[in-house]
């Protein structure tokens, strides 16, 4: 696929803008979305990654369409699954809900930042050494492992890490937050931190940690810089809204984890059959390719990741609704 630099620079000035556009908003009036607010930008931004794979399809094809989708598709419900982790950290720290959206979008703006310069690392490993591929696979499989493992996380389960730990001991901090300020005066004057710090710190690392799954998980859909760098933007785009859009409902998606853990661990294998395929490692099988590995077309990724996610959703809601009735059957017995 040949991206031109005009092109490339295009897409970054309509993605700057698009992120510049929400913090004009959120600045000018801090608030709690409302559900109708919240369907409308989600929609919109569902929307306008629906049209960009159509562009794509009509410019440059069929499978660089498909790529993009898996890829998108993946990411979202990657970022869908970090909302469960944000939500820990604001119910944990205890985050006021009018201040909630802009904690959100720093925490959007630097899964950017890292997400891109995981992206040019992966993009450059990647055109150098093939074998890449193994490592990339062996890591989406022992993710997934731990995805089944370790289940949807919970807030008894959060435990805060060594940089928190380190910047509680270091630095005084105010009981209260002060709106969305890092540093506040106390009644004597003196300068201290406010709980905000340790938000941003919390959502930084967190944002760190799913950068390292969902960067070798894209790379398994498309080897493309371009589609990689666009589909974890509209992933991540509209993400703030989808958190107060989906409130209580993400605690009725049980099965998310297990679904995302059948589709990574689809990709790490994905992964590892076309680093055999390709293989010229001295100490598999001579150093020549593999000529039985298969190699998997776009429409099964995309059907198998598509498929996965909406069968993971569907028997969430359908456990979440069982359960719910026999809370009401019990209540009504022990009454």
């Amino acid at each position: 696929m040949h991206v031109t630099p005009l092109v490339w620079g295009i897409t970054l000035v309509v993605m700057v803008a698009v992120l510049l556009a929400d913090l004009l908003i959120i600045g000018r009036r801090p608030h709690e979305p409302s559900l109708k607010e919240s369907t409308i930008w989600v929609s919109i931004y569902v929307a306008l990654a629906l049209l960009f794979g159509l562009g794509l399809w009509f410019t440059s094809g069929a499978t660089f369409a498909g790529e993009f989708y898996a890829g998108w598709l993946t990411e979202y419900s990657l970022s869908v699954d970090n909302l469960f982790v944000f939500v820990i950290i604001m119910s944990r720290f205890m985050v006021p809900r009018h201040l909630q959206q802009e904690v959100l979008l720093v925490g959007i703006i630097l899964a950017l930042v890292m997400r891109g310069a995981f992206i040019a690392a992966g993009s450059a490993l990647i055109s150098q050494f093939s074998w890449v591929f193994y490592i990339f696979g062996a890591f989406l499989v022992y993710t997934a492992i731990n995805f089944v493992r370790q289940g949807e996380p919970d807030e008894e389960e959060f435990k805060e890490n060594i940089i928190i730990r380190w910047v509680r001991r270091a630095v005084p901090f105010s009981r209260d937050f002060d709106g969305v300020r890092i540093t506040t005066t106390d009644s004597a004057g003196k300068r201290l931190f406010t709980p905000m710090l340790i938000v941003m710190i919390a959502i930084g690392t967190t944002d760190l940690i799913f950068a390292l799954d969902s960067i070798p998980a894209i790379f398994g859909v498309t080897k493309e810089p371009y589609l990689v760098f666009t589909a974890n933007v509209f992933a991540l785009m509209g993400l703030r809204q989808l958190y107060f859009l989906l409130g209580g409902l993400l605690d009725r998606l049980v099965y998310l984890n297990l679904g995302l853990a059948v589709v990574l661990a689809f990709i790490g294998v994905k992964l590892v059959l076309e680093a055999l395929a390709d293989n010229n490692l001295p100490f598999i099988n001579g150093g020549e390719h593999i000529s039985w590995a298969p190699h998997i077309p776009i429409w099964l990724s995309l059907t198998v990741i598509l498929g996965t996610l909406i069968l993971a959703t569907i028997a969430s809601l359908i456990k979440s609704s069982r359960d719910k009735r026999k809370g009401r059957e019990l209540t009504t017995v022990g009454s």
